[in-house]
Order: C-alpha cells, then structure tokens, then sequence
C-alpha cells in the first residue's frame, strides 16, 4: 500500500450567465434563479425604478469586458451574472459557463426601449424596422458564435411563453441548472403586472 493518497480532480465551478438583449426579460430571469437558490453577482448600484420594480441584478464591471476588464470574472464560478449579449464574447474563455439566454419580440423589446427612454426624458425618435433588423442580425450571428465555444451550454428561453405559462420554462431553466429543489418558489417570481409591453 502506498503512503500516497490520490486525489480526484474536481472540475472548477461553473459560471452561470444570464444574457439577452436588453429589455428580454434578463433581470426578471436572475431573480427566477436567485429564487431558486443561485447566489446573485451584483453591486446593487443600479437600484429598481418604474422599468424594473424588482431590480436589474447588475454588476456594473461587466460593462467593461469589452474594454479588456475581467478581473470580476475571478470571483463569479459557482454564481449567476447578467451580461448582456453583445458581451458575451469578451467573457475569458479559461472558464466554464452555463448560459441561460433571453429570447423576446423584438417588438416588443424596441417599445420597452422606447418606454425607458420617455421616463428619462431622453430622446426616443429611431428607425424601429432597422433597429429590429441589426437586432435580428445580432441574435443570429450570436447563436453561431454560441454554439461553437466548448467552454458554453446555452439554453434558450422564450419570453413571450414563460409570461404565458410559466411552468414549462421555468422547469427547463431549474433542471439546466440543477435547481429542481425550489421550482415551487421559481414558479412565483414571474408577475404578469409587469409585462407591459405586448407585441399586438
């Protein structure tokens, strides 16, 4: 018998992402998955307003990854962070992550935009029929790119059918994640007061 003891190699913890175009339902998903039991990454700088009541769940360094910035990344294995989908691809490729993707009307997406914008005051005036085809262009060129990182499992979650009945999602996303334990409380977080912006 040796003396040395043999260690099994244990795989580093995933990083859970939740990502989507702005305004696709992301910050209504990290809730689902705090909910059901995920430590949030968020710094809490962006607080809820009229657009989100329940709060964004954002860290606001991830809008730096664009700009080489990921030092954050060190500290998210085995936690849930919202980056939106034109990030995605400055994510440090050394890690693992399990994505769980926001798909949404685009319609509607362009009026909750819209929306945001005349509570601000900011200007709203835009092109919708362009604006939803760069849109439409992203999402495509960024499942491609999705589907071809080994180091990313990416599920796709529809919107416009997690509003419409919640429990079939919601019961994809919790198996995805290993979260099947506390569906019963992921199953209360969506709220259909909040879906104001329905395509006709």
């Amino acid at each position: 018998m040796g003396i040395f003891k043999r260690f099994q190699h244990q795989e580093p913890a995933v990083i859970t992402i939740v990502s989507g175009l702005p305004r696709s339902g992301t910050s209504m998903m990290m809730k689902v998955l705090e909910a059901g039991g995920l430590e949030v990454f968020t710094d809490n700088q962006r607080t809820a307003d009229e657009d989100n009541p329940k709060g964004y769940f954002e860290l606001e360094q991830v809008k730096a990854l664009k700009d080489g910035d990921d030092a954050w990344v060190k500290d998210a294995p085995g936690k849930v962070v919202k980056v939106i989908s034109s990030l995605l691809e400055y994510l440090p490729s050394n890690y693992k992550y399990k994505i769980v993707f926001m798909r949404r009307e685009i319609a509607e997406i362009l009026a909750s935009q819209k929306q945001m914008l005349i509570r601000r005051g900011e200007p709203s005036e835009g092109d919708d029929q362009k604006m939803a085809e760069v849109f439409q262009e992203h999402l495509k060129r960024a499942r491609v790119w999705l589907a071809n990182q080994s180091n990313m499992e990416t599920l796709y979650v529809d919107y416009n059918a997690l509003m419409a009945d919640p429990a079939p999602a919601i019961k994809t996303v919790a198996e995805f994640l290993g979260l099947t334990e506390n569906l019963d409380v992921m199953l209360a977080v969506p709220d259909k007061k909040l879906y104001r912006q329905k395509a006709n």
